[in-house]
């Protein structure tokens, strides 16, 4: 889409009291027709475009309309507007120009603040009188006096404007904002929906296929009938059960079990094996489930050593090798400059405290070694009684209730000394003499003074300043932040106050390495103090990990002792091999374990489930039943809800329990889900959450091509984006005819495959050159439908076998094959339906047409009748009769049909030419 300059503001000011609404408003005009969705729509027909849309617009009712819902924002803007105004014709005519004769005057001041700031205190106070002398010179003259009230009158309104001019900025902000949402892009939805005609749903402008992209995301999953239905079941069994979920392929039951396993507060879900192997399955699932306890708890499952994986191994060790690598280098790095930083200190205090310790400490070893030799020789009775009732009350004391707290205490009074010993180091900067003799000539340093004032201030504001300021420095600073200025103006001051004398004597105090020692070892008693012990692993977590060692390795390891001449020589071996316990130790073992997991979870108020996906993935209805005969002895744990995926053959064996016999359907499933086929209400909620801006006729197409299949309906919404890719196509009738010919030759090339496994005669064979006609009319990869291809279609659609091919060769038609081509017949006849009414325009006329006529009109049907044509050929063929009565179609073959389908012949459309490769 081009873009295109703005039109000017002059051009709308007229409903507009100030030029600077209309800018606003013209700008969110912009901005509406420029977005993604609205822009897509520009262009496809030659009466919307942009200039069309902007005109449209531009006019007053619709301006009005517009503008209507958020009056009382614009009047906030405009009063602000109005005040900024005139603020900007009062500077205006303060602005007269600058006098000499206060530039002389500020730049005196000027250079007084900088002899202030970085001069002696007697050259400033000499500085500051050419000021006074230039200010009363200026003031004695009427015209310079009258020039600087003026500038300083102008000086004043300065910060005003600048603060009105970003009032008025956010007012204005605002104003577009409640604009664009309110009143500017749903008319904009409306002029461009009346630009486009009656029939802009016809169009397909989609504004993103990501819903379809991704089909498992779980975002995209919407509410459905059987969710609640399952979600009704799973609270009435509250102590535990097995649920089965029927349904045909691709209807979302794979869908519906993940999602009621992520509500889980534990949950497993595991694929039935392709094959017969309960137990292979059972062994799976119990490994899955322990390594899915761990992840749960935090823990990664172990990782098993395999001899032959050097370079798992390798893969390992190296980034743990890369870890420790990097914390010797920088902890050796950092202690080498501790270590250097306060090495002198550390060896004053060993002289100056080393001899008294030493001989304290040797006087009270030898006191004590004397009470210990008395007791000993029986020489102090008294002592020898204490020891003993110390003795005593020690062991006592080894199951002490109160030790938590006493350890307790002794943290916090690590914690406390630590503290203490951090503030006490820099509280002794006020006892020692050196930096009291410093702070006593501040009064004659006073740039040292205001630069720390300056600094402690800054630090605080940084500190304690709170959002809106925050959020208002931005606005006004662009993109600096206020924590970087605020950071960069505390190192400036900090340089400027080191280069001060009294500065530079605080910081070189002989104590300071001490001080800095004594804190580093108060935070390290308070890091200590705080430090807790790592919580021991759980039973359960233990358990697991045990569980996951005993299934998937057998250890097993020998030793040998071997005399020789000289010496002994010893061997060992170990090694690791896969050896799994038998199928009823696995199955007490399994169930075990999920019952702890799962009292776990009750108590925590949690569900577990176990989800078993993909069952009709092993063939026929008794190979299922039998895999879930071999499996029921895992089921029945309490508290957990097994869900179970699968085929209709086995939710009906289920449902229809005791006529005339009970099956294991009975003794194994508590309760049955039936997933069905989406209404066309719910295809509908399935596009418009996957496929946004996907107009109602698109869906109504997906819907009745799909039959209400879930993974049919996201195909079927892909292959709308193929083909727009593809063919740039956008009007309805193109896309439904090149969508639905394409299904249909593809539908046809598999009944063709079958068919050809068929026995045929030389009579009966001009079904199968009818077959190959029309899939040759179908190859021309044309929207268009020719006359030539209509009459195939029919011919196919309303066959007859004895018309086309006589009594004798249609009896020679074998039944499976005969089936088949009802099949195929009956398809045919449902494709040439949706041709007739989505490959037509005006849809929205003919569908009220055809709904006034009675409930066979109804487009829901379509649906309806692409899921019987799996039921029966026969009573699908009836429903599509009805349907096309409904809207009026052709019940029958056109009059002086061929008795055959004839070749297709090779010519371009001349509507819509082949690409040139």
């Amino acid at each position: 889409m081009p873009r295109h300059r703005p039109r000017p503001a002059w051009q709308v000011a007229d409903f507009f009291a100030l030029e600077g609404e209309a800018t606003v408003y013209l700008a969110a005009v912009d901005a509406c027709v420029a977005e993604p969705a609205t822009a897509r729509r520009l262009g496809v027909r030659p009466q919307a475009t942009v200039e069309s849309t902007r005109a449209a617009m531009l006019t007053e009712a619709n301006v009005a309309r517009a503008v209507e819902p958020c009056q009382d924002t614009q009047a906030r803007f405009r009063s602000l507007l109005e005040g900024e105004e005139r603020l900007r014709r009062r500077l205006d005519y303060l602005r007269n120009g600058t006098h000499p004769a206060t530039v002389l005057l500020g730049s005196t001041t000027l250079l007084t603040l900088l002899f202030l700031a970085f001069a002696s205190w007697s050259t400033a106070l000499a500085a500051a009188v050419v000021p006074l002398m230039t200010a009363a010179a200026v003031w004695r003259h009427p015209v310079w006096r009258m020039s600087v009230l003026l500038n300083l009158r102008e000086w004043r309104l300065r910060p005003s404007l600048l603060l009105v001019s970003r009032r008025t900025a956010w007012a204005g902000a605002a104003w577009r904002r409640e604009l664009e949402e309110n009143g500017v892009r749903p008319l904009v939805a409306r002029v461009v929906e009346a630009l486009l005609g009656e029939d802009h749903d016809s169009l397909l402008l989609a504004d993103s296929y990501d819903g379809l992209r991704s089909p498992r995301s779980p975002q995209y999953v919407i509410d459905s009938p059987a969710a609640r239905s399952l979600a009704r079941k799973i609270t009435q069994l509250e102590s535990g059960g097995t649920i089965a979920v029927s349904g045909s392929r691709g209807v979302g039951k794979s869908t519906l079990l993940e999602t009621c396993a992520n509500d889980a507060g534990f949950a497993v879900v595991v694929q039935a094996p392709a094959t017969y192997s309960p137990y292979d399955f059972l062994l799976s699932l119990y490994v899955k489930t322990c390594e899915s306890y761990l992840v749960h708890h935090g823990s990664d499952p172990p990782a098993f050593v395999r001899l032959s994986t050097v370079r798992r191994a390798a893969r390992r060790l190296f980034p743990a090798l890369r870890n420790t690598l990097t914390v010797l280098a920088f902890g050796l790095a950092a202690g080498a400059l501790v270590v250097l930083g306060l090495a002198a200190s550390a060896r004053s205090l060993a002289t100056r405290y080393e001899r008294p310790l030493r001989t304290h400490a040797a006087e009270y070893g030898h006191r004590a070694a004397d009470v210990v030799a008395d007791v000993w020789r029986g020489e102090r009775t008294g002592a020898a009684v204490l020891a003993v009732i110390a003795g005593v009350v020690l062991w006592s004391l080894r199951r002490w209730s109160r030790w938590a707290d006493l350890r307790r205490g002794a943290r916090y009074a690590v914690v406390a000394i630590g503290a203490l010993l951090s503030t006490a180091a820099f509280g002794s900067l006020f006892f020692d003499g050196g930096v009291r003799s410093v702070m006593a000539g501040i009064d004659k340093d006073p740039q040292s003074f205001l630069l720390l004032t300056a600094a402690v201030l800054t630090g605080l504001a940084n500190l304690m300043s709170d959002q809106q300021w925050e959020f208002r420095g931005r606005l006004l600073l662009g993109t600096v932040t206020r924590g970087r200025i605020a950071v960069g103006v505390l190192l400036v001051l900090l340089a400027l106050l080191l280069t001060r004398p009294m500065a530079q004597a605080m910081v070189t105090d002989p104590e300071n390495p001490l001080r800095l020692a004594c804190v580093l070892a108060g935070l390290l008693l308070i890091r200590a103090g705080s430090w807790t012990p790592p919580d021991p692993t759980p039973y359960l977590m233990t358990a697991c990990r045990d569980e996951l060692y005993r299934l998937q390795t057998m250890q097993t390891a020998s030793s040998a002792v071997t005399a020789g001449a000289a010496q002994l020589l010893t061997t060992h071996t170990a090694s690791l091999s896969t050896l799994p316990p038998n199928f009823p130790e696995l199955v007490s073992d399994f169930r075990d374990l999920l019952t702890r997991i799962a009292a776990e979870q009750h108590r925590r108020e949690e569900r577990v489930v176990i989800a078993i996906d993909e069952l009709d993935r092993l063939g026929s209805d008794t190979e299922a039943l039998a895999f879930l005969n071999e499996i029921k002895a895992i089921l029945g744990v309490p508290h957990v809800h097994y869900l179970i995926s699968v085929a209709e053959d086995v939710g009906a064996s289920f449902v229809r329990r005791g006529l005339p016999h009970r099956g294991v359907t009975d003794s194994s499933l508590d309760d049955i889900v039936h997933v069905l086929p989406c209404t066309l209400e719910e295809s509908k909620k399935i596009l418009g959450r996957r496929a946004s801006g996907l107009s109602e006729p698109y869906k109504v197409l997906t819907h009745a091509l799909s039959g209400g299949i879930p993974r049919d309906l996201i195909r079927y919404g892909l292959r709308l984006d193929e083909i727009t890719s593809k063919t740039r196509l956008v009007e309805l009738t193109d896309i439904a005819r090149q969508l639905i010919l394409e299904e249909l030759a593809d539908t046809l090339a598999g009944f063709r495959t079958l068919l050809s496994k068929q026995r045929w005669t030389p009579r009966t064979s001009a079904l199968l050159i009818a077959f190959r006609n029309l899939t040759g009319h179908l190859r021309a990869g044309c929207p268009c439908v020719s006359p030539e291809l209509r009459r195939a279609l029919e011919h196919v659609a309303f066959h007859d076998l004895h018309r086309h091919l006589g009594e004798e060769a249609a009896a020679e038609i074998e039944e499976a094959a005969r089936n088949l081509i009802d099949e195929a017949s009956a398809y045919v006849l449902f494709s040439l339906t949706l041709l007739d009414i989505f490959g037509e325009g005006d849809l929205a006329r003919r569908r009220d047409e055809a709904a006034a006529r009675g409930p066979e009109g109804d487009l829901d049907l379509l649906g309806q009748a692409r899921q019987e044509l799996e039921v029966s050929p026969y009573s699908a063929r009836q429903l599509i009769g009805s349907i096309r009565t409904a809207w009026r179609l052709t019940d029958g073959p056109a009059a002086g049909l061929p008795p055959t389908v004839p070749p297709a012949r090779g010519r371009d459309c001349p509507r819509h030419p082949r690409p040139v490769a």
